[in-house]
């Protein structure tokens, strides 16, 4: 139930449980040797901190909405389109219905802020918190974030609540052992123990929070559905983790769990106690990594930075005039060593700031003031993503592997290209063992730059390429875009992919 499709394996988890009982506690009095035999000394004074989440969601039912739950794959209008909504109406049930989902959370103040997953919470309409000693407390929420996929809820009590410490993530060794509490399928205070499998796991795409988090702990304990947001305590009974997604192909634990750093998650919550929201600042561009042919492309001798691909209109880079083929080598006196770099950098400048951002423009290095701005929800969080597949297209002149065409107004009209300023030259079939097939060019791209140089025409880009080989350049750097999306991409070029 709690499965999303998009994670391809990665399971999300959700977790729990606490009670009135016992205080706050001092995280240096509970100490667990290596060689200890039992963890029960210091599991005993956090298992109260750890709370049970059960989130209710009403559920439209038929009738109460004209929406399908899926769109028909029928024309507007069609006979059968309406047959298809007439069919998925008889699949609801009448009337309203509560979805309900479990998880976990953590309090870190006894006035009654609990910290848990922003997906656990995020489409409820009512919140329960069950503390350790079975009492039930509606919760309300303070505020979330969900690119990091946290959240921090608050309830009311007459009595303090027993807390818990953060921890120091940064802290953490591959191999040092951990504990987590939570409430797999439900079952309230479940401990389970493990080590720190690997630090700083990039799971890229599959995650919920990836381009603010550096790199997710990843655990061998038992982690499973009814997890999420609970807490992985270190051996001083101090929360270095929120325990968040598991790697799994039938839903269950096999050894692979991740838990969101504390150094990340604490900054986190205490700006939503503060302001009642996350405050990060963005540049307002869209980046990709430096690779070996992109670097060659543009005269780099290193793989460092991050290539700007896409410049935000009216934000704060294209305010400053930096430019869709500038390398971000650093910001402030940051360096940026890849492309998930700039936006985990610039997320801790307050609004308002101007920084000098350096960057690799056409061979030579340049230094441009930046006013970072405070980003909105609705603001692109940076990293462009990988394309997809396009659809075949006509015939036109073959280039290194790719059959491209002008950009006419006629070409434009067939292909559905509609909008107006859009200049460049249309790929409408790449050869399956071309480099241009290997890096992703698609049919239905359009060619914006070659070399840094503007192009509209397929001879003008053949020039480049000649030149490219003048110049015993291994490789071409193209500025591609699919609808809108602009990336760059770097080709080689070789006798296997020359002009016919």
């Amino acid at each position: 139930m709690l499965f999303s499709p998009h994670l391809k394996g990665l399971a999300l988890a959700l977790l729990v449980t606490t009670s009135l009982v016992s205080p706050s506690f001092s995280a240096e009095d509970v100490v667990c040797p290596f060689q200890c035999n039992s963890f029960a000394n210091l599991v005993e004074p956090l298992l109260p901190a750890v709370v049970n989440i059960s989130t209710t969601t009403l559920l439209r039912g038929r009738g109460e909405t004209d929406a399908s739950p899926v769109d028909s794959p029928f024309p507007k209008g069609s006979p059968l389109e309406d047959f298809f909504k007439d069919f998925y109406d008889q699949m609801q049930p009448e009337g309203p219905r509560n979805s309900s989902a479990v998880g976990s959370g953590f309090i870190i103040d006894g006035s009654g802020y609990i910290v848990t997953n922003n997906h656990l919470i995020a489409d409820a309409d009512q919140v329960i918190v069950t503390l350790n000693d079975n009492t039930e407390l509606k919760a309300v929420l303070v505020g979330r974030d969900r690119r990091t996929d946290i959240a921090v809820l608050k309830v009311n009590t007459e009595k303090k609540l027993p807390s818990v410490e953060w921890g120091n993530s940064e802290k953490l060794r591959t191999g040092d052992r951990i504990v987590a509490i939570g409430n797999p399928f439900g079952l309230g205070g479940t401990v389970t123990t493990g080590i720190v499998s690997h630090l700083a796991r990039n799971i890229g795409a599959h995650s919920r929070s990836g381009d603010f988090i550096n790199g997710y702990i990843q655990t061998d304990a038992s982690i499973n559905m009814g997890n999420s947001g609970g807490p992985m305590f270190d051996m001083n009974g101090k929360v270095v983790g929120v325990t968040t997604a598991i790697y799994s192909p039938t839903g269950a634990s096999v050894g692979i769990g991740f838990a969101i750093p504390s150094e990340v998650a604490k900054k986190i919550v205490n700006q939503i106690r503060e302001f009642g929201r996350p405050k990060r600042g963005w540049l307002g561009v869209g980046v990709q990594p430096v690779t070996e042919d992109i670097a060659e492309g543009l005269g780099l001798k290193e793989l460092v930075g991050a290539l700007i691909g896409r410049v935000n209109k009216d934000g704060p880079a294209a305010k400053a005039k930096l430019q869709a083929g500038d390398v971000i080598l650093k910001i402030g006196d940051k360096a940026v060593k890849d492309n998930r770099s700039v936006p985990q950098i610039v997320a801790d400048i307050p609004d308002g700031t101007q920084i000098p951002v350096t960057v690799w423009r056409k061979g030579k290095i340049l230094s441009v003031p930046v006013q970072i701005r405070e980003q909105a929800e609705s603001d692109e969080t940076g990293v462009i993503p990988s394309p997809e597949g396009g659809k075949d297209l006509a015939k036109g002149i073959e280039i290194h592997g790719m059959t491209l065409q002008p950009l006419t107004a006629e070409v434009c009209q067939r292909f559905d290209i509609t909008t107006p300023e859009v200049q460049g030259v249309l790929v409408v079939d790449v050869s399956p063992k071309s480099s241009a097939a290997e890096k992703g060019i698609r049919p239905g791209e359009i060619i914006l730059e070659i070399s840094q140089v503007e192009v509209n025409t397929p001879q003008q880009i053949l020039e480049q390429f000649k030149n490219a080989e003048k110049e015993n350049r291994k490789s071409a750097l193209l500025l591609i875009s699919r609808n809108g999306e602009p990336r760059y991409v770097s080709i080689k070029i070789g006798a296997d992919d020359a002009a016919e």
